[in-house]
Formats: C-alpha cells, sequence, structure tokens
C-alpha cells in the first residue's frame, strides 16, 4: 500500500509540474523586418504556429523568405499551421512561393478575391496560389470567423471590405472620439485586409494588415467594437491613411510595433497620434524612419533597423514624401544583417518586447 502510495505522489507530481510549465509558457510573437513589408510570427504555448504575410516578391522574395525562416527556426517552428494572407499587395503576399519551398504551410487563410486588378497578382492567384494550396487547406475568412490555434483565442474582425457586427466582449461603449469621418483616398485592396484579434489569457494583440482609416471609423465609431488592446501591430507601415486619431486612440494601445521601412512610413502625423494616445508608452519600430527624421522617431533603443548606408548625422527634421508610384526613388539598400522585434505574453497580461539587434528588452506588466 505504501508503494501505491508512493508511486501516485509521484504521478500526481509530474502531472502538476508539467501542468504548472504549461501554464507558464509564453506567447511568442516575431515581428520580422521585410524591409517595409509585414510578416509577424506567432507561436502559441503549444508549439502552434500562426503567420501573417510573407513579405516582398520579386528580388526581394528569398531575402524576405529567408527571414522568416530565421524568425521560425528561433520559434521552434517546423511547419506553418495557419497562414492569414492580409490582402493582395505584393508587400504582403509577394514572399509567399518562395517561403512554400522551403517549409510547410498547413492551412491558407484570406479574403477572396483580388479587387484591385494587377497582371501579376491576378497571375498568382489563379495559377500559383491554387498550386500551394492543392494539397493544404484553404479558407477565405469573414468577420466573427476564429481561427483554430490551440492555445489563443483568433478572431476574424475585418476581411472582405465588411466588419464584424457585434462587439467583442467587454467592448461596445460610445466613443466620443468619432466626430464627423474624415475622407480617405483608399487604395482598393487596403480596404479588404482580414484583421486579426488574438488573445492570449489577458494579453490582448490587434493586427489589421492596411485597413484604412473608413474601415476603422466602422471598427469604433459611433460604438467602439473592439474595446482597448495591449499591443498594436502592423500599422499599415506607419502611413496616415490608417492610424487615425479616433481609432487608434479609443483602442489605447500601451504598445505599438511598427513594419515600416526606411523610407515608407513612420510618418509624423501617426507617430503625434500614438504618443498622444491616452495609456501609451512605447513605440517599437522596425527601421530609422527618414520620413519621421529624429524628430518624430522612437529612440534607438526600440528600433531594430538602421540603414546600411548610415549617414554620418541623422536628419532631425522628416525627410519630405518622396515621389511615389514608377517615378519613385528606389529605397536605400538592406540586404545584410535584418533584425526582429521579439514579443512575449504572459497569461496573466504581462508581456515583454525585445530588440534582437541590440538585445533591449522592456517588461510591460
Amino acid at each position: 500500500m505504501r508503494r501505491f502510495s508512493c508511486l501516485v505522489t509521484i504521478v500526481v507530481s509530474v502531472v502538476l509540474v508539467s501542468a504548472q510549465a504549461r501554464l507558464t509558457k509564453t506567447l511568442d510573437i516575431y515581428v520580422v523586418d521585410v524591409e517595409g513589408g509585414n510578416a509577424t510570427l506567432f507561436v502559441s504555448p503549444s508549439g502552434e504556429s500562426l503567420l501573417i504575410d510573407t513579405g516582398n516578391g520579386g528580388m526581394g522574395a528569398p531575402r524576405d523568405a529567408g527571414r522568416i525562416i530565421d524568425a521560425a527556426q528561433a520559434g521552434g517552428v517546423t511547419q506553418i499551421d495557419h497562414l492569414i494572407t492580409t490582402h493582395w499587395h505584393g508587400d504582403h503576399y509577394g514572399g509567399l512561393a518562395e517561403l512554400a519551398s522551403r517549409i510547410p504551410i498547413r492551412h491558407f487563410i484570406d479574403h477572396g478575391p483580388n479587387v484591385q486588378p494587377n497582371e501579376a497578382t491576378d497571375r498568382f492567384l489563379e495559377t500559383t496560389y491554387p498550386a500551394l494550396y492543392a494539397k493544404a487547406k484553404h479558407t477565405v475568412v469573414r468577420p466573427g470567423d476564429t481561427i483554430p490555434v490551440a492555445g489563443l483565442v483568433v478572431r476574424v474582425v475585418t476581411s472582405a471590405g465588411e466588419i464584424i457586427r457585434t462587439s467583442l466582449a467587454g467592448a461596445g461603449r460610445a466613443n466620443p472620439l468619432c466626430g464627423k469621418r474624415k475622407p480617405v483616398e483608399a487604395i482598393p485592396e487596403d480596404r479588404q485586409s482580414v484583421g486579426s484579434y488574438i488573445t492570449f489569457g489577458r494579453f490582448r494583440a490587434l493586427h489589421l494588415g492596411d485597413l484604412t482609416t473608413d474601415k476603422e471609423y466602422e471598427l469604433v465609431c459611433p460604438t467602439n467594437r473592439i474595446g482597448t488592446v495591449d499591443v498594436m501591430l502592423s500599422l499599415h507601415h506607419g502611413q496616415d491613411t490608417s492610424n487615425s486619431q479616433p481609432f487608434v486612440h479609443a483602442l489605447q494601445p500601451r504598445v505599438a510595433i511598427m513594419n515600416n521601412g526606411t523610407r515608407k512610413g513612420g510618418w509624423p502625423e501617426v507617430m503625434k497620434t500614438l504618443y498622444t494616445s491616452p495609456g501609451f508608452e512605447d513605440l517599437w519600430q522596425m527601421h530609422f524612419s527618414l520620413l519621421s527624421g529624429q524628430e518624430y522617431a522612437a529612440p534607438g533603443l526600440f528600433t531594430a533597423n538602421g540603414v546600411d548606408d548610415q549617414p554620418s548625422a541623422l536628419p532631425v527634421a522628416p525627410m519630405p514624401l518622396p515621389p511615389q508610384g514608377s517615378t519613385a526613388p528606389p529605397p536605400p539598400a538592406h540586404n545584410g544583417s535584418a533584425y526582429w522585434v521579439k514579443l512575449s505574453a504572459e497569461q496573466d497580461g504581462t508581456f515583454t518586447v525585445t530588440n534582437a539587434r541590440n538585445d533591449f528588452s522592456k517588461v510591460y506588466r
């Protein structure tokens, strides 16, 4: 009897220790530098993975896919269990085919057809994309859907130009910041972005791809259907066609992690909106932005990547917005070492953000 009692004690102790170990594991989020595109990797405590977007195409595809693979290896990920492509712009889906050739992808998720005709994109969606998901699972999501990531709750709040019709739990209060809706020249595909609300215990994060201010307004006006969040991810690279004050200030994020490029995003108006938001503590960003200059930039400790051809003195004043479209000059080269920003969240809502370039970390309790 005594031997049986001891055996039960040992088994119960092992189970309790194992359960405790699982409870103390974190949700890890890697915001990968894909040069002003987007690639954000979530690794749940169960080890299941969710990747949002795959970076740039063309000559940038091998570079960006390689950087995503590096983050996956750091997170102990051997396959992408779920991949959300927020919308059909080359800086968000361009690295997909290259990535799929390097790591298995089990579940492809998107908003449906491209609404902004583009020869290369349409050709990709007609031929390459179906071949990629032929032996996997493919889901077109709508607002209100959930994505089954073990250990997390991932709820779709926007997709294909639609938003959730009912407020999330704990949200639904009137937003006094709404006022009159400001007009925006929204790029059609940006408005289609798949937006995700991710929770892990008491931790809450929001990733809306490149969702534009008109759709942001619908999410929080006249009532705030999202509530408040701990972390805002993506931020449309820090461009002012997103990130309106009624939206950001209603969410009251403590932290934002911006996927900007050296000469893409980080616009002064967005910086001011973030830093004046109630309860806002810190902005972490992928690159020093020449468009914000030192005047509006986050401190260097919070910036993951600089410029390869670093000038002797960084400008204090913001640089004027460069020409867009076919007349745009090429961005400064950055094909060497790239660093991610990593966030590790605990179930009680505490989270730590780390800059891989300098190993600087800050804990938010």
